[in-house]
């Protein structure tokens, strides 16, 4: 009688745990937080058999029923190391009117294996080269989840290295965007263009639009 009360009791503090770990992540969690908070994974496994906890995706949870999870806290959970990007990130800086269907994510050429586990949720990923990956790489909210997005100089950058990904309209919309944002770096924009090799082709286009 003894060990069933003790079984009981550390089934109830597993609970709890559990319970915290999804406060602490904004109500979300992967098994690796889990197991970080001292619960083991054939743990969690069983506490979705009993319904206390919701399998989201491969190796992703949450309570039951939590209709309230966002792409956004997806996103963050899936793909920890991915960047915001391109056609995204052109719709958050509002050089784009087009909300995409999918996310456009950078990702180091290493994560193709990530990438692949995430299963249905919708993603474009953009495999980047090691040493342009870090440039311009910021973090910004979405709908109040933050997540690393490349600022709008690498972005402006990126439009021009993924010229044949995008169409005419998009592309000119967000040249001129960016022309008549007050917020533009363009000494940032000058550096990451070096960078990347694209320095002609975007200067080019920008002496054009800014009258230089």
């Amino acid at each position: 009688m003894k060990n069933s009360v003790q079984k009981v009791g550390v089934h109830l503090d597993q609970k709890e745990i559990v319970q915290n770990v999804l406060k602490e992540n904004g109500g979300i969690a992967k098994t690796a937080d889990f197991v970080a908070a001292g619960i083991k994974k054939y743990d969690v496994a069983t506490l979705c058999k009993e319904g206390f906890l919701e399998r989201v995706r491969r190796g992703v949870y949450q309570s039951p029923g939590n209709d309230q999870i966002t792409e956004e806290q997806l996103l963050r959970e899936l793909l920890p190391q991915g960047i915001v990007c391109v056609e995204s990130a052109l719709f958050h800086y509002g050089y784009s009117d087009f909300a995409p269907r999918a996310w456009s994510v950078a990702v180091p050429r290493t994560a193709s294996r990530a990438v692949g586990n995430i299963g249905e949720f919708p993603i474009r990923a953009y495999y980047i080269q090691k040493e342009y990956f870090p440039i311009g790489k910021t973090v910004e909210s979405f709908n109040g989840v933050m997540l690393p997005v490349y600022d709008r100089e690498r972005t402006i950058c990126d439009c021009f290295k993924y010229r044949t990904k995008l169409d005419n309209e998009t592309f000119n919309k967000a040249m001129n965007a960016y022309a008549a944002d007050s917020r533009k770096k363009l000494a940032n924009l000058s550096m990451y263009a070096k960078k990347m090799k694209l320095y002609t082709k975007v200067m080019n286009v920008m002496g054009v639009l800014l009258g230089g």
